[in-house]
């Protein structure tokens, strides 16, 4: 099971974060080669204001990309299988970096463009599949910490490329067209891995009706003597479907019986995005500089934002099935209201002592801490817990579509929110954290331990009364 995780992970989330994090070491660089590429096409020198939009459709084209990807993810994951699926996702990398290694040699920075857009339909499939597969093949005693492999392998993405992109390594201006084509080893690593692995048993018992490869299957992943019990729990839920077919998006927005579980991961998908998670980052290097440290070494503290994540991710992964879901992600959530709080006050009162700087530092670091150890990793893990199989993949299509638009429409208003409302927009990311607790603590039942059908029925008493 650990190693299905790792065989779905370095090609699926890992590339998410990867690629979010790759981009920003060779800025200038990408800079400087627009401008010769405009000089030597057009003779003539590239407007400021056009260097900006170019770079901005550059960096921004990812997101469009991954709302693509998390359109046709879900339908991916039903036509060719979970595993399938993330086996032609590959296909999607490799193209994307050879397209992205040759726009520099060939002086096409339309070739970025399409890598760019490529990569991020690559990484939109895969934030919407891996956790569906993982998900799927965890039993459930182990489903919560099994679930928290797409948050450490995210998190795992944006430390190695944070690392990666170092001026020393592939961040210097030489190697910046190697740095952005090396997503294709991810990509080679879980072609030559995952076929090794089963497809999860419940799309072959369920959607395939195949019950010889999904006993097969469960005996590799829960060994001969176990593998019974986990078999009952899927023929039940089989029984209960009827032979439902899988259900379209648009399907499950007319469906009361999921009701209540469709605006859980709306609410819960715009709460991790909008939290306030992407101010951080972006208040970031004004505060490590307000704290004396240089323009050099700021690079170097960053990867202390990375690493952060990922110890968090890989500390809920432990936690999260002796907690429970509930307690972490609401405490996440409280911990981020509070310093949102000292945030709002230390940015405030930055001038007036030395030592307020660090304070602001500690409580960007606490933020990051607080984020992973709730909303970042319990998600994506809620969404596979809450849906039973006819519905969970058009509920990842629904979560990953609003999780992309919110994260294009934060990195396009963002730099407004901050200039109009400075250090008091933690203040907007205090409320949003505040009231999407409290949703959470009034409508999300504890999951830790249960059946999907259990599930299921906990949330029938809201879709359909008390008395259900």
């Amino acid at each position: 099971l650990f190693l299905a995780v790792c065989a779905v992970g370095i090609g699926g989330t890992f590339q998410y974060g990867y690629n979010v994090s790759i981009i920003n070491a060779p800025t200038q660089h990408i800079h400087r080669f627009l401008n010769e590429t405009w000089r030597s096409r057009y003779h003539k020198e590239l407007n400021p204001d056009l260097l900006t939009f170019l770079w901005s459709v550059i960096a921004s084209i990812f997101s469009l990309g991954g709302l693509c990807g998390a359109l046709v993810g879900g339908s991916m994951a039903i036509r060719l299988g979970r595993k399938g699926a993330l086996l032609m996702n590959n296909i999607i990398a490799i193209l994307a970096s050879i397209l992205m290694g040759i726009s520099f040699p060939t002086g096409l920075f339309e070739l970025l463009v399409a890598g760019r857009f490529l990569i991020g339909i690559n990484s939109g499939v895969g934030l919407c599949v891996q956790p569906l597969y993982i998900g799927e093949v965890a039993p459930k005693h182990l489903r919560g910490g099994m679930a928290m492999g797409s948050s450490i392998f995210l998190t795992g993405g944006i430390l190695t490329g944070q690392i990666i992109g170092l001026r020393e390594l592939l961040g210097g201006e030489l190697y910046w067209p190697l740095l952005l084509s090396s997503s294709c080893f991810p990509a080679f690593a879980q072609l030559l891995f995952l076929p090794w692995f089963p497809e999860s048993p419940r799309y072959l018992l369920i959607d395939r009706s195949d019950e010889l490869s999904c006993a097969k299957a469960l005996k590799r992943f829960h060994g001969s003597s176990e593998y019974q019990k986990e078999m009952e729990d899927i023929q039940q839920e089989c029984f209960a479907l009827n032979g439902e077919k899988p259900k379209k998006p648009w399907q499950l927005f007319t469906d009361c019986g999921v009701r209540w579980q469709l605006l859980t991961v709306i609410v819960m998908t715009m709460g991790q995005q909008l939290s306030g998670i992407n101010a951080i980052y972006f208040y970031a290097t004004y505060i490590f500089e307000q704290a004396g440290i240089t323009a050099e070494e700021i690079p170097y503290v960053t990867l202390g934002t990375g690493a952060c994540e990922c110890l968090t991710a890989l500390t809920c992964g432990l936690l999260i099935d002796y907690v429970g879901r509930r307690h972490l992600i609401i405490g996440g959530y409280l911990l981020m209201t509070l310093w949102s709080i000292v945030l709002t006050f230390s940015l405030t009162y930055q001038e007036l002592y030395s030592w307020v700087p660090y304070v602001s530092m500690a409580s960007i670091f606490a933020f990051i801490l607080s984020f992973g150890l709730g909303p970042g990793g319990i998600t994506n893990t809620l969404t596979a817990e809450l849906f039973i199989q006819s519905s969970r993949p058009a509920a990842y299509m629904i979560g990953g579509t609003i999780s992309w638009i919110s994260f294009f429409t934060i990195g396009m208003l963002f730099p407004f929110i901050v200039n109009g409302l400075k250090q008091y927009c933690f203040l907007v990311f205090l409320l949003e954290c505040s009231l999407v607790a409290s949703f959470i603590f009034f409508v999300i039942p504890e999951t830790k331990n249960k059946s999907f059908l259990e599930i299921k029925k906990e949330f029938d008493k809201l879709n359909f009364g008390r008395n259900k």
